[in-house]
């Protein structure tokens, strides 16, 4: 017959061997999910947003990744900026200068999908409202942008099959030419996209060859892999693609 303190012990060694478990995860979870091609946000637990710097993974919440990369935004602009303290330092450092080996992918969060979106139709500009809001939101940071992917009463050609340009929920932000300053200044807009994707019911973010998903479950960027690897523009080493969700 089992007694109450031999069912005691029991109930401790299990504790002991989930906080042991626990414990390895935390310490080599990073080690282990990097072998695997993932992100830290693709943990349930983590904070959704995450930022690579030289001294490791700095994890954000939504609101500190939002206001992080609007500040370096607008002060890229010498614009007013919001307020960041508490925010680590590292992390805004490496989202103003970019990684040292040069400009690239930075910053990435875990979002929601939106289910409950509905399909939406073209305005007179050429896009879906959703789109049309993410581009205001947008131009309220960035300024005055080169843009295309769109024109008014819709785009039929020019782009991939099944596009979403073609449905009004794609914009393309052009960077050109190709260079290293312009490649750091398309980073802080994609940055910002990826950051305020959930409020902005973000789909994909392309650029310099790396593709953000919202419903990719292996969280953070990925390699992009375009039709010509000779041709900048597929790559888009020259413009940063953005596609809201289709909604329905």
């Amino acid at each position: 017959m089992r007694t109450s303190s031999s069912r005691g012990r029991r109930t401790l060694v299990i504790v002991a061997v989930l906080a042991v478990c626990a414990g390895g995860v935390a310490v080599g979870g990073p080690w282990l999910l990097a072998r695997a091609g993932l992100d830290g946000t693709v943990l349930p637990w983590a904070a959704p947003c995450s930022v690579d710097t030289a001294d490791g993974t700095v994890m954000l919440s939504s609101d500190e990744a939002r206001r992080a990369t609007t500040a370096v935004a607008l002060r890229a602009r010498g614009a007013d900026a919001p307020d960041t303290s508490g925010i680590d330092g590292d992390a805004l450092r490496r989202l103003r200068e970019g990684p040292t080996d040069g400009p690239g992918p930075s910053l990435t969060c875990r979002v929601s999908t939106g289910s409950g979106l509905g399909e939406q139709e073209l305005t007179d500009s050429g896009l879906t409202p959703r789109a049309q809001a993410l581009l205001d939101s947008a131009g309220e940071v960035f300024g005055t942008m080169s843009v295309g992917g769109y024109e008014t009463g819709g785009v039929s050609s020019g782009h991939g099959e099944d596009s979403a340009h073609y449905d009004g929920r794609a914009v393309d932000v052009f960077y050109r030419p190709v260079s290293e300053e312009n490649r750091r200044e398309g980073w802080l807009l994609a940055h910002w996209l990826v950051a305020h994707a959930e409020q902005l019911h973000v789909a994909h973010v392309i650029f310099d060859d790396e593709i953000w998903s919202a419903r990719d479950p292996r969280g953070g960027w990925q390699p992009y892999e375009a039709g010509d690897p000779d041709n900048a523009i597929l790559r888009h080493l020259d413009h940063v693609h953005v596609d809201v969700q289709r909604g329905g």
